[in-house]
């Protein structure tokens, strides 16, 4: 019987585009993907990538959108759970995901990560609406409103599991290769002082949660079999625009693992 692969895509935001660039090389290299674990990001990449669509298609459509108008996804709510209500981008999402795609229409089985706002815990989403996983996943906690699934409340998959190897695990996954996009605490120090004076509060935000969750991060990539780690940390958590550095940094890290892959699938 061959082996499960599974891959665990964290979150990140903009670095999250790197994911692309990963999934090309694996795909050119014919690394079977049998199931993908997702958060934020990760889930939003993930998504695409299960419904069977080239991953050249995937950075297509990333790049052909207009990313320096990003601003127009944004529709200001009253600020009672989040500042953005998130219609448009959740309009963009079903443009790019599919309005009516249901998990068990996927030609790769996804779950989607997300955190309940109330009782802190995570809560994995393997059915229904994939547009509606995916939009709870990336629900930055304060940036947007928290979204509504089955009676919870719910937001940004990152405060939990920031790189869901441990999800895979579930899911019958016998080898784990995981994509983290979220640089460590030394790299941060390190380039604080620049990456404070291009922050909005967007990326104020998103640093907060990141540095929460540096310990995190690290504990969940422990059961990976491989990590995949795109030198994107000098590239801010907003900037969308870079979309083509961001794939290029997945790319290369990528290449690089591909021999330590092949080599433990062998053995």
């Amino acid at each position: 019987m061959r082996t499960k692969v599974g891959l665990a895509l964290g979150g990140g935001a903009a670095r999250g585009l790197a994911h692309i660039g990963v999934l090309q090389v694996l795909q050119k290299e014919e690394i079977p993907i049998d199931m993908i674990a997702g958060t934020s990001a990760g889930a939003a990449i993930g998504a695409i990538y299960a419904q069977g669509k080239d991953a050249s298609t995937i950075e297509k459509i990333v790049m052909d959108l207009d990313w320096r108008r990003l601003a127009s996804l944004v529709d200001l709510a009253l600020p009672r759970t989040g500042f953005i209500e998130g219609k448009k981008i959740t309009a963009l999402l079903r443009k790019i995901i599919g309005d009516d795609i249901k998990f068990d229409a996927l030609k790769i089985p996804l779950a989607c990560i997300a955190t309940d706002i109330v009782t802190g815990e995570e809560v994995i989403i393997e059915e229904g609406s994939v547009l509606e996983a995916v939009r709870a996943s990336i629900s930055v906690p304060v940036i947007f409103t928290v979204a509504k699934w089955k009676g919870r409340y719910l937001v940004d998959g990152g405060l939990v599991n920031p790189v869901p190897v441990s999800v895979l695990k579930s899911m019958g996954a016998d080898f784990i290769i995981a994509v983290n996009v979220i640089p460590d605490r030394a790299y941060q120090d390190k380039n604080g002082a620049k990456e404070l004076k291009k922050l909005s509060i967007f990326g104020v935000i998103m640093q907060s949660m990141y540095i929460g969750s540096y310990s995190l991060v690290k504990h969940c990539l422990e059961g990976a079999d491989i990590v995949v780690q795109p030198k994107v940390g000098h590239i801010g958590v907003g900037e969308f625009r870079r979309a083509q550095e961001l794939i290029l940094q997945g790319k290369l890290a990528a290449q690089e693992s591909i021999p330590e892959i092949r080599g433990l699938l062998a053995g």
